[in-house]
């Protein structure tokens, strides 16, 4: 899929060396989720998660970005996530999973890290969710999300999580992001200087 900019690059090309904040999702729903994403976008690499910050440059240090994740998240408590419907975006046509609790805590935590060193204008309003298929075409996105909704209906595990750990991942090659750095929420951590 190409970039929403219009510039021929694609969404990879694009966020290459880039950064965002995750939150993992954990087993069992994790496992469904990355086997749906595997079995409607073969050869995707995913790892289940919820974002807060989408994929952005650093302009500053890496240690200036994950101190004001690590300053900002202190005063964040850990917060439940529940999972609605399979929907897509019309825009960017990707198939994604509507979060229905937990939603505004995620807003409130991007609003707080959306700005000094980790500043950045998406080409999207930031909208909680979890991607289920991307760079499909439009042709390809309705009948995708019938599959995963499909799926979802017979899925029987648990449709919610906690959120009580970041972490700080940088996309380092085609579909491979790493972990940088891990920051529970909530909590006193120290940092180095």
């Amino acid at each position: 899929m190409l970039s929403p900019d219009g510039d021929g690059q694609s969404w990879e090309q694009q966020t290459l060396g880039h950064f965002a904040l995750v939150s993992y999702i954990p087993d069992p729903l994790a496992r469904f989720l990355d086997e749906l994403r595997v079995e409607l976008t073969p050869g995707s690499k995913p790892r289940a998660h919820v974002t807060i910050l989408p994929p952005r440059p650093l302009h500053n240090e890496l240690k200036d970005a994950i101190r004001q994740i690590v300053e900002e998240s202190r005063s964040v408590l850990p917060f439940q996530v529940e999972l609605g419907e399979i929907q897509v975006f019309e825009a960017s046509h990707v198939v994604y999973l509507e979060i229905m609790r937990g939603a505004n805590e995620m807003r409130e935590l991007y609003g707080v890290l959306n700005r000094g060193p980790l500043e950045y204008k998406e080409n999207f309003p930031y909208h909680p969710h979890i991607t289920i298929a991307q760079n499909v075409s439009s042709g390809e996105a309705p009948r995708l999300a019938a599959i995963a909704e499909e799926r979802w209906a017979d899925y029987r595990g648990p449709r919610g999580f906690s959120v009580s750990l970041l972490s700080f991942v940088q996309h380092v090659a085609p579909s491979i992001w790493t972990d940088v750095a891990e920051v529970p929420i909530g909590i006193e951590v120290p940092v180095g200087g």
